[in-house]
């Protein structure tokens, strides 16, 4: 009887073991929220809204550029590039939060942080990200007009830029410096195609603008017309240079566009990108690091691109870094 026992109890114990087996030989711990396995979290999206300037200017293209790349290379960004009316509207946006991060030139850029030229009050708050490229003050007429110097735009119907723009801020130093005010011509605030359109058309005798050459709304009005640029003289260069140090001297070489076959002499400023000071860091690092790592990408967008490199990212920054940038630039 004793035997039968025994031998029912191994048999209980193999089967026991068996049964062990099939289960795969490994326990699973049992999850610490209530028995429910947890779900991978979704990527967090970052909505960033790049205000640019005018669709036949340079930073629109190469803003549209800057939100494939980060959108491409930094996981979660949903970038999208705006056309406004450029510097001076871009700091607005950023103030108001209607633009994360804008497009501008050093000089309004400077003005607003110290609340001077165009700003009552200062904003504070603003951040760098990089210097972009030079921006050349261009100041465009047609051969039949009449016009070989700033003088000669006295009784003109002149374009000047989109009302709070940068290039409008320009218009009127360089007419100041030259001894002429708005009241001694016709002003037209017009943006860049706005201004190539209306001189095409007979509705402006010059315009201004603000932009890395070869600017698409001086191309397209040399493909039409003969395009005539003038020149800046050396005495109005120096004036300028003295009172808004961040002009500095350049030239337009000659065959840039069609028809225009030699030297132009003028003044640029420098195109830059800024944010909010309360940017994430690892964010504003990111849109530095895929800037610089894809350029190929923003050469292939404009010209311009030639010019983007990250030794001459801070030159000409008249605020402070963002962080995110700083340790960027830290790190060459």
């Amino acid at each position: 009887m004793s035997k039968k026992v025994l031998a029912l109890a191994l048999a209980a114990v193999l089967i026991l073991v068996m049964l062990a087996g099939c289960g795969g030989g490994k326990s699973t711990p049992a999850p610490e929220n209530g028995g429910e396995e947890e779900e991978a979290k979704p990527q967090e999206q970052i909505f960033l809204n790049i205000a640019t300037g005018g669709t036949a200017g340079t930073y629109y293209p190469l803003g549209g550029a800057l939100s494939e790349i980060w959108n491409k290379n930094i996981p979660g960004v949903n970038s999208t590039a705006q056309s406004t009316g450029a510097s001076v509207a871009n700091i607005n946006l950023l103030k108001e939060g209607k633009a994360d991060i804008i497009m501008v030139q050093n000089d309004i850029t400077y003005y607003a942080a110290n609340g001077v030229e165009l700003f009552e009050e200062k904003y504070e708050d603003i951040r760098g990200l990089a210097i972009l490229y030079p921006e050349t003050v261009q100041l465009v007429t047609l051969a039949n007009k009449g016009i070989n110097s700033v003088a000669d735009l006295k009784g003109k119907r002149v374009a000047v830029g989109a009302a709070g723009s940068g290039a409008e801020a320009n218009a009127r130093q360089i007419l100041n410096a030259a001894g002429i005010t708005y009241d001694d011509i016709t002003e037209q605030y017009l943006s860049f195609a706005e201004a190539s359109n209306n001189l095409k058309d007979g509705n402006v005798d010059a315009a201004f603008l603000t932009a890395g050459f070869p600017t698409a709304a001086v191309t397209d009005i040399a493909a039409q017309h003969n395009l005539q640029l003038i020149s800046l003289d050396d005495d109005l260069i120096e004036k300028l240079m003295n009172e808004y140090p961040y002009y500095t001297k350049i030239t337009i070489p000659a065959g840039t566009y069609s028809g225009v076959d030699e030297d132009i002499q003028t003044v640029a400023v420098q195109a830059m990108l800024a944010v909010k000071s309360d940017m994430d860091e690892d964010l504003a690092y990111n849109l530095v690091k895929q800037m610089y790592d894809n350029l190929d990408r923003i050469k292939a967008a404009h010209s311009v691109g030639e010019l983007i490199k990250p030794e001459t990212g801070t030159e000409g920054m008249p605020i402070e870094l963002h962080p995110g940038a700083q340790k960027y630039f830290d790190e060459l």
